[in-house]
C-alpha cells in the first residue's frame, strides 16, 4: 500500500499532506458544526431544572413556567421548514450565522426582564420565542451541512453521530450546568445563551467551508414539485421517522420535567445535586448516541432493528416508572430509557439524510427536525397537567406512545439499498 502511494505522491509527499490537512480541516468542520446542537439543546433544556425555582421567584405555576421551554419549541416548528428551504437556497452558513446571532438576542432579552421587571413573564416568553426563531434556523441544517460535506455514506453516518453525541452531550451537561449557575443567581443562565452562541459563530465563520454549489437552484415551482415526488415515492417511511422523533422527544422532555419536579418536591434535592441525578440517565444517552453512530455505517437494516430495539427499551421503562417513586428505582429506569432514546435517533437521522438528494435534503430534514420541535414543545405542558390529574395516566399514555413508535418503525420503515 506504501508504495502504491509513493507511486502516485510527488516528492516531499505533497499529496499526502493535502489529503492529511483536508482530514484535519474536516475534523475540525465537524467539532465546529456539533457545537450548535450542543448551544441549542443548553439554550433550552438547561432551563428544565430552573423551572421550579422560576415558579417560586416569579409566583407562576408548573403550567406557566413549562411554557417557557414550549414556546421555544412552538415558535420553532413553523419556521424550520422555511428556514430548510432558504438553506437548500441561498447556503447553510448564511442561514445558520443569523440564527446564531437571533437566539444571543433572546437570550439577552429574557434575562434583562428577570434581572430588572419585577412581573417580567410576558417578556421572557418573548425573548424565548426569538431564541426559538434562532434554533428554527441553525440546528436543523445541521443534518443537511454534513451531508454536503461528506460524500461516503460511513463518514455520513459517523459524522450524524458525533452531532447526535453533541446533542445528547448538551442534555446531559444541562441539568448540571443550569442547577450550577442558578445556584449563584436564578436567572443568569439566561445570560449564559449569548456566551455560548458566540463561540459558535466564530466556530462556523473560521472553521467550516461549505462546498461551492454545482448547479442553479430551482425554481420554486418545479421545487415543490419534487418535494411532493419525494414525499410521494417515500411516504411511508419519512412520515413513520417523523412521527417516531416526535415521540421520543415527548417522552424524553415529559420525564425530564417530572423527574425536575419530583426531585425537588418529594426528595428536597435542589440545585447542582439535583442537576447531577439528572445527568446520570442523559449521560448514558449520549454515549449510546456516540455509540450508535458508530457502530451503523451504512448498514439500513442494522438502522432499522436498533432503532426498533430502542423504541421497545423506552416502551418498556416507561410502563415500569409507575410503579414505584423510589428514587433510584426512577433513576434506573429513566436510564434505561435514555438509552433506548440514544440508539435510536442516529438511525433516524442517518437514514434521512443518506436517502435524500442534497438538493432537498436541507427542507425534508427540516421538517423532521420541527416534528422532533413538536414533542419537545408538547411534552412538558401535557406532563405538567397530567401531574396535577392522574400519574397513572400519565405514564399509561408515554408507554402507549412508545409502543406505536416501536410498532412504526418495525411496520413502516423498509430498507433497501437506495436507503427507502
Amino acid at each position: 500500500m506504501n508504495y502504491v502511494e509513493k507511486l502516485f505522491t510527488k516528492p516531499g509527499g505533497k499529496s499526502s499532506e493535502k489529503n492529511s490537512e483536508k482530514k484535519t480541516g474536516k475534523k475540525w468542520a465537524i467539532l465546529s458544526i456539533s457545537s450548535i446542537p450542543l448551544v441549542m439543546t443548553l439554550g433550552n433544556s438547561m432551563l428544565i431544572p430552573v423551572l421550579p425555582v422560576m415558579e417560586r421567584e416569579m409566583g407562576i405555576t408548573s403550567f406557566q413556567s413549562s411554557l417557557i421551554i414550549t414556546v421555544y419549541s412552538v415558535v420553532a416548528i413553523f419556521l424550520i421548514p422555511i428556514a430548510g428551504y432558504l438553506s437548500d437556497r441561498i447556503g447553510r452558513k448564511k442561514v445558520i450565522i443569523p440564527s446564531l446571532a437571533l437566539s444571543a438576542i433572546g437570550g439577552l432579552i429574557s434575562g434583562w426582564a428577570c434581572w430588572q421587571m419585577d412581573d417580567g413573564y410576558w417578556l421572557i416568553l418573548a425573548g424565548r420565542a426569538l431564541q426559538g426563531v434562532g434554533a428554527a434556523g441553525s440546528f436543523p441544517i445541521v443534518l443537511p451541512l454534513v451531508g454536503d460535506l461528506f460524500k461516503n455514506e460511513d463518514e455520513i453516518s459517523a459524522a450524524l453521530g458525533e452531532i447526535e453525541t453533541s446533542n445528547t452531550l448538551g442534555k446531559v451537561l444541562s441539568p448540571v450546568l443550569g442547577s450550577f449557575l442558578a445556584g449563584i443567581i436564578w436567572f443568569i443562565p439566561f445570560f449564559s445563551i449569548p456566551v455560548f452562541c458566540t463561540i459558535s459563530i466564530v466556530l462556523m465563520l473560521f472553521l467550516v467551508k461549505t462546498p461551492k454549489k454545482k448547479s442553479e437552484a430551482l425554481p420554486f415551482r418545479d421545487f415543490i414539485k419534487k418535494i411532493r415526488l419525494i414525499f410521494s415515492e417515500n411516504g411511508r417511511w419519512l412520515y413513520a421517522i417523523f412521527f417516531i422523533g416526535v415521540i421520543l422527544m415527548f417522552v424524553l422532555f415529559g420525564i425530564l420535567f417530572y423527574l425536575s419536579d419530583i426531585l425537588e418536591s418529594k426528595y428536597g434535592i435542589k440545585d447542582l445535586k439535583k442537576g447531577l441525578f439528572l445527568a446520570l440517565p442523559l449521560g448514558a444517552l449520549c454515549f449510546t448516541s456516540f455509540l450508535t453512530g458508530k457502530i451503523i455505517k451504512e448498514n439500513q437494516v442494522l438502522m432499522k432493528w436498533i432503532a426498533f430495539s430502542g423504541v421497545i427499551l423506552l416502551a418498556i421503562s416507561s410502563a415500569m416508572i409507575g410503579f414505584s417513586k423510589d428514587l433510584w428505582f426512577l433513576i434506573s429506569l429513566f436510564l434505561v430509557g435514555a438509552v433506548g432514546i440514544g440508539a435510536s435517533l442516529p438511525p433516524l437521522d442517518a437514514l434521512i439524510t443518506a436517502s435524500i438528494e442534497k438538493e432537498e435534503r436541507g427542507t425534508i430534514t427540516s421538517i423532521y427536525s420541527s416534528m422532533r420541535f413538536v414533542g419537545v414543545a408538547a411534552g412538558p405542558p401535557v406532563v405538567a397537567v397530567m401531574m396535577g390529574n392522574s400519574e397513572k395516566l400519565m405514564f399509561y399514555l408515554l408507554t402507549g406512545l412508545s409502543i406505536a413508535a416501536a410498532i412504526a418503525t418495525l411496520l413502516a420503515i423498509k430498507p433497501d439499498k437506495k436507503g427507502a
